[in-house]
């Protein structure tokens, strides 16, 4: 009998234990279905970690020869593919096989040829812009061994095809796919959607915040097609403005480490092999044999720092910035009495267009932001970080002097869309004003076009004038292409402003 009892026991027990772990395995299929189970941490990107020791130790015969070993593995080069349209020039120069059209009959309209249509025929027809294939090269390197790899914007931006080539893999080229972009920081992260049978090597990380002129770096890339090409330089200068988009540009550092073009989203490496930055960028002189562009000993590189900030958006696929709707510049010297000020700190109102959160507040041009959200605004760069890296939504009390007084108003931060941003900076610089009459003078908005025409400073803002009554009073003071500032002492930056 205890036998029996102490059988059935058991028995029970052991059902019980089956039915919960059914009950536990039907549950867990359900919540996958409904996607209730957590995220697996196996789909987050693991991201090298930064080392920011200092840099110390003597530099030999052997230290870059190491360097390029070592970090020669994780470096890739990249070749894209991307459709463009392009105008048909057919109607012009005669499609095959179309008969004796002569040229000339093309643009003037004669009578002769051999039965071809004419151009207004073809247009009437519905004739479309043709497109082409064009074929372009970059450099980038391997994060993490899932398949990561970070290069620039611009090296994969509307590319319909991505292939990556490794180290010592002349012949094989591996297909890859976008999973981020970011144009504020001309950084993308791709991945590999083929891998090679061999482990990847990955990049590590250094502080690029340590780095100082005179430092010396190692740029890998495929310059011209030439993978795996290594030079070596040191920092020329950090924090350079360089711009990014329309009335918007990044800190960057300047390298004399050869770079050229296909170096593009290559890494520059500190002298311990470290990533301190991705090279986007050089000034040339256009004047190479064969054509292109050159290196001079100007080039560009952003920090890694700034990159690695982006990257949790990169691997998700959107990066969320603030912005409050102004443009501004730094304060120079004469605008400090102009404008009432003990110094040149803060950020100086140029524009505040109308609906934004800027406008909302009561901004106006002239204002010199000198404090945001409780931090202090030095020059206008620090305004522009500050505003980005702020949550959209979010309100934030900011700090102006005005006529010399101290004046604070509340911002509500939006979120940022650069695509729409920089169509209605576009529209706004490119749609002339023809203002200013009642002066005997006509101005105009300073369009990109302007500016390099007659060589304005990047960034300024104000009006041309581009006609001049010669009987009206400003003909004495005023000609042609002068570029007005500020009006009664008030800085303006666009026609309707200066008139």
């Amino acid at each position: 009998m205890s036998w029996f009892g102490s059988s059935s026991r058991k028995t029970t027990a052991f059902y019980v234990v089956l039915i919960a772990l059914a009950s536990l395995v039907v549950g867990m299929v359900i919540a996958s279905r409904l996607d209730l189970s957590p995220t697996s941490s196996a789909q987050t990107m693991a991201i090298p970690a930064t080392n920011t020791a200092p840099l110390t130790g003597a530099i030999d015969a052997t230290t870059f020869r190491n360097i390029a070993k070592v970090a020669s593995p994780m470096v890739v080069s990249i070749r894209t593919e991307s459709r463009q349209r392009t105008q048909d020039l057919s109607e012009f120069f005669g499609a095959p096989g179309g008969g004796g059209d002569d040229l000339l009959d093309r643009f003037f309209g004669g009578g002769g040829g051999g039965g071809g249509v004419a151009p207004q025929q073809r247009r009437q027809q519905g004739q479309q812009p043709r497109e082409r294939t064009t074929m372009a090269a970059g450099s980038g390197f391997i994060i993490n061994k899932e398949g990561y790899i970070l290069t620039n914007n611009h090296v994969v931006e509307g590319a319909t095809k991505i292939e990556v080539q490794f180290f010592d893999e002349e012949d094989a080229y591996y297909a890859a796919k976008v999973v981020g972009r970011d144009p504020l920081t001309d950084s993308a992260l791709i991945q590999l959607t083929e891998k090679p049978a061999r482990p990847l090597t990955e990049a590590k990380f250094g502080d690029s915040s340590q780095m100082e002129p005179g430092d010396w770096v190692m740029a890998i890339g495929n310059p011209f097609g030439l993978a795996h090409t290594v030079s070596v330089g040191v920092i020329s200068a950090t924090s350079r403005s360089f711009p990014v988009a329309e009335q918007r540009s990044a800190n960057v550092l300047q390298t004399d480490a050869a770079i050229n073009p296909g170096n593009s989203g290559g890494p520059l490496l500190n002298v311990r092999g470290e990533v301190i930055g991705i090279n986007t960028a050089i000034y040339s002189n256009q004047s190479m044999m064969g054509g292109g562009a050159g290196n001079i000993g100007i080039g560009f590189a952003i920090p890694i720092n700034t990159v690695r900030d982006v990257l949790p958006g990169l691997r998700s696929g959107k990066i969320t910035r603030g912005r409050i709707g102004v443009a501004v510049t730094a304060i120079t010297p004469e605008e400090v009495e102009a404008l009432n000020l003990k110094d040149r700190k803060g950020a100086l109102v140029r524009t505040v267009p109308a609906g934004g959160p800027a406008a909302v507040a009561g901004l106006k041009p002239g204002d010199v932001i000198v404090e945001f959200n409780g931090k202090p605004v030095v020059k206008s760069d620090d305004l522009v970080q500050q505003v980005v890296r702020t949550v959209p939504g979010t309100t934030v009390p900011v700090k102006v002097m005005r006529a010399g007084k101290e004046q604070t108003m509340n911002v509500k931060v939006e979120e940022l869309n650069l695509e729409s941003e920089s169509n209605r900076q576009s529209s706004a610089n490119t749609t002339p004003d023809d203002t200013g009459a009642g002066f005997g003078i006509t101005l105009n908005n300073i369009t990109p076009e302007m500016s390099r025409r007659l060589e304005i400073p990047s960034g300024t803002r104000g009006a041309v004038v581009t006609e001049i009554d010669p009987d009206s009073p400003a003909a004495r003071s005023l000609r042609p292409n002068d570029v007005i500032l500020q009006v009664n002492r008030a800085p303006v930056s666009n026609a309707t402003e200066a008139s």
